[in-house]
């Protein structure tokens, strides 16, 4: 019997001395793929317990961002920050030593905190603001997390000075030189030991302050507090405990940070779906212990550990889909921003729902259609040409009131206080506006299934193209599309979509674990959407020699 959303146990739990003491120990052998510096969508991650996030890693790929970043000219201060990973302490400070030890001006947390992924992006945008492009003076910035990985994992994301993450040029570049430094034996990596290193040769950036005193400028705090919404926000032991603890303080907030707990081992969480320990606010598993609780506030939300993800929670529906939500943010802040751009378009990846395209269609606004990872809304958000980038996946940011750039990351902050505006103005939760929405385009059945893939597998699946599918109908609707290429920009997908008037399926291979995504959604109800699934397994299986 699955154990699913059942509270963690005392065997689930890592060892963290062991995790730590692994990260030091354990040497990679570059020869072995799995060992290797690898970018997936987001950084590189990996365990030390595998010997695939150790310290060797975080020193060859330190020193290769520091070349990178001279290579481009950068020469301005680099933020870093971490979330509360085990692994996430022990490998800011090999990132500080080598940092240093380059001479590079390195900005850290002013409370040695930890740092969300959005408020390292507002701090990359705030400094930069104002100066130009190829300016040589700009900032950009390391954040040491594997998001919402399992507490094993660590993680090592750059963002350029346009304060999102990292293109495949860069991170391909950072990921070769990285492996290279480790076959050589680490002989060009300069290093300084972190205890002899002046507290003087840190800069210091009050991280959290820079994010929350700017929050006015792109959410409506003020109707939050006037309709006194009652939020629970629950950071599932991730690095936004303390800045949600300051919003409702500042801004006079009815707001309860239900658990405050940070604890390494994650012991308060209830398992995800394949019974691992992971703080994904967007699966029902993960998220169970707060949706036990729906009825004690008006809106509840969860983060992921770094805070790039949103769940939220509403009395009347529980967990939303998150597909559910981005259709309802979208909607709302299309119609309730009157500072931003006419002609901005709207950014969807094409494993998002349907009811997307006739919202978009319905507000007549352009639909910017992209691939798998939000890297690819951060030059419309930076021009104001794309107002709202997000990912079913429960990635999202959008422009502040006056249509200027906020973040290039996705905020899972942003996307909860968000919910809590749309009941203050409208009256009705989230969940009750997409009743609406559903009412007026078609009932969506939607679901991603994770499935296990070797490094094998999913490069064959990353493979695929239209004419492994040779169908012309879809469970009885005729295709329209085979995608091995998203609409809205050309890039590869990295995988295959299929769709029809009515339904589409996508797959995918993890960037970031060892498992492929199968995406399906019709419009024409449960059983309809079975029948896709069906047809879609047929071609992965196929793919995969199954």
């Amino acid at each position: 019997m699955s154990r699913a959303g059942q509270p963690a146990e005392s065997s689930d739990l890592i060892d963290v001395d062991e995790l730590i003491a692994a990260y030091y120990d354990r040497k990679p052998d570059a020869a072995v793929a799995a060992q290797r510096v690898a970018f997936g969508t987001s950084g590189h991650r990996g365990s030390s317990l595998s010997t695939s996030f150790n310290e060797d890693h975080i020193l060859a790929t330190t020193q290769a961002i520091v070349e990178y970043r001279a290579a481009q000219g950068i020469t301005g201060p680099l933020f870093l920050g971490r979330d509360t990973h085990g692994l996430s302490l022990p490998a800011e400070r090999t990132a500080i030593e080598v940092l240093v030890a380059n001479g590079v001006d390195v900005r850290v947390d002013s409370r040695d905190a930890w740092v969300p992924t959005p408020a390292l992006s507002h701090a990359i945008l705030a400094y930069n603001h104002g100066r130009a492009e190829g300016d040589p003076g700009r900032a950009d910035g390391i954040v040491v997390t594997p998001s919402h990985n399992p507490p094993r994992d660590g993680g090592f994301k750059y963002n350029p000075p346009h304060g999102g993450p990292a293109d495949t040029d860069a991170t391909g570049w950072i990921a070769d030189r990285a492996n290279a430094l480790i076959e050589g034996g680490l002989a060009d990596v300069k290093r300084v030991r972190h205890a002899d290193i002046d507290a003087d040769a840190l800069g210091e950036y009050d991280f959290r302050e820079g994010y929350v005193a700017d929050l006015a400028s792109i959410i409506d705090v003020e109707a939050i507090a006037r309709a006194g919404v009652r939020i629970g926000a629950d950071p599932l032991g991730g690095a936004s405990v303390e800045y949600w603890a300051l919003i409702g303080e500042r801004y006079g907030l009815d707001l309860t940070v239900v658990n405050p707990e940070v604890d390494p081992t994650w012991k308060f969480m209830t398992l995800d779906w394949d019974e691992k320990i992971r703080m994904d606010p967007s699966s029902p598993s993960a998220m169970a212990s707060l949706v036990s609780r729906r009825d004690e506030f008006d809106i509840l939300t969860g983060n992921d550990a770094d805070a790039d993800r949103h769940g939220i929670v509403t009395p009347d529906a529980g967990l939303m889909n998150p597909n559910h939500f981005l259709a309802v943010a979208i909607d709302y802040l299309y119609r309730h921003r009157e500072g931003w751009p006419a002609d901005a378009a709207i950014g969807k990846t094409l494993v998002s729902s349907m009811i997307i395209d006739r919202v978009a269609a319905s507000l007549g606004r352009t639909l910017l259609e992209v691939p798998v990872g939000f890297k690819w809304f951060v030059p419309g958000l930076l021009d104001g040409s794309v107002a709202f980038g997000g990912e079913e996946s429960a990635g999202a940011s959008f422009l502040r009131k006056d249509g200027t750039v906020w973040t290039t990351d996705k905020d899972g902050i942003l996307l909860c206080l968000l919910a809590a505006e749309i009941l203050a103005v409208t009256g009705k939760t989230p969940s009750q506006r997409y009743a609406e929405l559903e009412a007026e385009y078609g009932s969506s059945a939607y679901q991603r299934v994770d499935a296990p893939a070797s490094p094998e597998q999913k490069a064959a699946l990353s493979k695929l193209s239209g004419d492994a599918v040779s169908a012309s109908e879809l469970a009885g609707d005729p295709v329209t599309a085979k995608l091995s290429h998203a609409p809205g920009n050309g890039a590869a997908i990295g995988g295959l979509k299929v769709q029809t008037e009515f339904a589409w399926f996508a797959a995918r291979p993890s960037g970031t674990e060892d498992v492929y995504k199968l995406y399906a959604e019709s419009l024409k109800g449960p059983e309809h959407l079975a029948e896709v699934q069906e047809q879609a397994r047929a071609v992965v299986d196929a793919a995969l020699g199954s």
